[in-house]
């Protein structure tokens, strides 16, 4: 495996902003996104990355946004670096396989959840209030436990190191208008729905997904990434059991680690072992498998 890639430095690109996991450059009109190896967990980023790992997210969101593309567009041009302008291709060798050029949007200022399962933070907040992001929900639920329906729970994008928080429906309107919110919430559940179909036959349980919408003047699209072990719970489905926590296919496993140890999940994160580092790698790995790459050969 090559070596991991936890920060680029491209000194003849204009370098445009640097997320938990991507390092973005303008080119152009346009953006450079790539997805590092870096990883985060309760919003604050870890100090060691996890090799391979920016790939493997670059290739699912790809694998996703080709599948959703009769729903919305999204801000993929192009992920052939030999496509890319010029400028590029003495980077060619660190770009390939994790980065894409893409069209620059307007983020709209939520993040949009999708929930088909009690789990994560959901769970934490049902438990305390019988609620998720105003939505009640009925009693007697249990942790992963199948809700009655998908919902929708947006939270607030929050600045790097900070936490996302939890909104109401009412508060996106409040945000970015009635008409934009009955939109986003009808694509978003239409790409739950979608991938809940796609990941069954893999044997997969999609839990729960986040995704990221932008304008282009007045046209919505799909920006950031989609349906990655980054932005959702993957569950294998010979595994689900009502009542406790899954073992997943996605960051959860390093969560439950940082909890073990009584991380106080405020910076300077701990250095990760060896050990917790090929774990949380391989199941990456195993996602990107399932999903992508053994059913589609």
């Amino acid at each position: 495996m090559n070596d991991p890639v936890k920060q680029t430095d491209f000194p003849n690109l204009k370098f445009f902003n640097r997320g938990k996991v991507r390092d973005i450059y303008e080119v152009g009109e346009d953006l450079l996104i790539i997805a590092t190896d870096r990883i985060s967990a309760f919003d604050i980023v870890m100090p060691d990355p996890i090799p391979g790992k920016g790939i493997i997210l670059n290739s699912m969101s790809v694998f996703w946004f080709k599948q959703m593309d009769d729903i919305i567009n999204n801000h993929i041009i192009t992920t052939d670096v030999a496509e890319y302008p010029p400028e590029c291709s003495a980077y060619a060798r660190n770009l390939k396989g994790r980065s894409m050029l893409a069209r620059k949007a307007t983020p709209l200022p939520v993040e949009c959840v999708v929930r088909g399962y009690l789990s994560g933070s959901g769970w934490k907040d049902y438990s305390q209030s019988g609620t998720i992001s105003g939505i009640k929900l009925p009693e007697g639920l249990r942790e992963s436990s199948k809700l009655p329906e998908a919902i929708f729970t947006p939270t607030t994008k929050a600045p790097q190191g900070q936490h996302d928080t939890a909104i109401t429906t009412k508060d996106v309107e409040d945000i970015i208008g009635a008409q934009l919110t009955k939109k986003i919430i009808k694509i978003s559940m239409d790409i739950y729905e979608r991938a809940v179909r796609i990941a069954a036959d893999a044997g997969i349980i999609i839990a729960d997904t986040k995704m990221e919408f932008g304008l282009i003047g007045d046209e919505l699209i799909l920006i950031d990434e989609l349906l990655t072990p980054d932005s959702s719970r993957f569950w294998p489905a010979d595994e689900y059991e009502e009542g406790r926590s899954i073992n997943s296919f996605d960051k959860q496993f390093l969560r439950d680690y940082l909890i073990s140890i009584n991380w106080n999940q405020h910076p300077p994160a701990p250095n990760l072992s060896p050990e917790i580092i090929e774990k949380t790698r391989a199941r990456y790995e195993e996602a990107f498998l399932r999903l992508v790459l053994l059913p589609h050969k």
